[in-house]
């Protein structure tokens, strides 16, 4: 499928599931598995169909907006900074789930910490080489196993699942968390992103179904 007509099918959905009155709900369901999903063993590949190579050479982190010391890593200043790993479950809004997947790479506090955000700043624009955006509170990133992944499961992170690196933030539906990350931006004011200005949640909490804006 083209990346036009994918894109067309996704926002047709979520158009239907908005007029069929589909809404989040009003408490958050204690499972471990959210409302409405189902889960897989696989790791099915979702994008706008690109899915561009970047050689390590050339890849960049820029970290700007309203911080104090903005900053644009290369691929060895950004693996030089302190790694992690976290175990963590996957929910696409797409209603499939992966339960343990296990990430490498920079948590965002340590980001976050290194340009330090100016006090005003309460919002994160992502983008991706791929021509992607998301926006996210930044209150939700600074939770402990929110990342910049370079690995899953121990080996260098595919370009299929977004490599050289992606962000993941696991308590939100998947498509918050940029593939082919290249630009964190640090904001006073919410900025919705590729998906969110066709029809998907600014808040996007899998505990709620809040799928849809």
């Amino acid at each position: 499928m083209s990346k036009e007509r994918y894109i067309e099918a996704k926002q047709r959905w979520a158009e239907k599931q908005k007029a069929r009155g589909v809404t989040a709900r009003a408490t958050a369901s204690r499972e471990r598995l959210p409302p409405g999903q189902k889960l897989t063993t696989g790791f099915p590949v979702l994008d706008l169909g690109v899915q561009p190579e970047i050689p390590l050479a050339q890849w960049t982190l820029t970290l700007s907006g309203l911080v104090t010391k903005p900053a644009v890593l290369d691929w060895a200043a950004f693996n030089a900074l302190p790694q992690v790993e976290d175990t963590s479950d996957f929910h696409c809004v797409t209603t499939w789930s992966k339960y343990d997947c296990r990430w490498g790479g920079v948590a965002f506090t340590t980001l976050y910490e290194l340009v330090q955000p100016k006090p005003e700043a309460r919002f994160v624009y992502f983008t991706g080489y791929d021509g992607y955006s998301t926006n996210v509170a930044l209150e939700q990133c600074l939770d402990d196993d929110v990342l910049i992944a370079t690995s899953f499961d121990g080996q260098p992170l595919s370009r299929a699942h977004g490599g050289p690196a992606r962000a993941i933030l696991p308590k939100l539906y998947a498509w918050k968390g940029s593939k082919f990350v290249r630009g964190l931006t640090f904001l006073a004011e919410d900025k919705p992103g590729f998906w969110e200005v066709r029809g998907y949640s600014n808040t996007a909490d899998p505990w709620t179904e809040d799928r849809y804006g």
